[in-house]
């Protein structure tokens, strides 16, 4: 296959552009907008989501375009650590109770930790 000698643009695939930006409530545009809010829209956010995944930065870069979403490999590792994504993808799926059990998961760690360092300031007294 030959790229055409104009721009940048990839052929035609099922009669649609590929480079064409996904539409508002996508799965890329929501998967962009939860990059955005979990990481910023500084190129230090690409390059962070490029470490998580191994993903080229120009993919990442197109991820938070929102013009294409991540893979599924790339999409868990992106939930992986972001519990931003996690959200997202979780809502995309009408899996709300689960956002329920992941923040209730996280303040049971939060608490933990607390307690913890309460303990250490009372000499290991509880």
């Amino acid at each position: 296959m030959s790229f055409p000698k104009k721009g940048k643009f990839f052929p035609e695939r099922n009669g649609c552009l590929i480079d064409e930006p996904s539409t508002e409530g996508s799965f890329a545009s929501e998967i962009a907008a939860a990059l955005h809010r979990a990481l910023g829209s500084t190129h230090a956010g690409v390059k962070t989501a490029a470490g998580w995944t191994g993903a080229n930065e120009r993919t990442v870069k197109n991820w938070f375009s929102g013009r294409y979403g991540p893979s599924g490999e790339h999409l868990a590792a992106l939930a992986h650590h972001s519990d931003e994504i996690m959200h997202t993808f979780l809502k995309m799926a009408g899996r709300q109770d689960l956002i329920v059990a992941v923040k209730l998961a996280a303040a049971e760690d939060a608490i933990a930790d607390l307690l913890l360092a309460v303990r250490s300031m009372n000499g290991g007294r509880t």
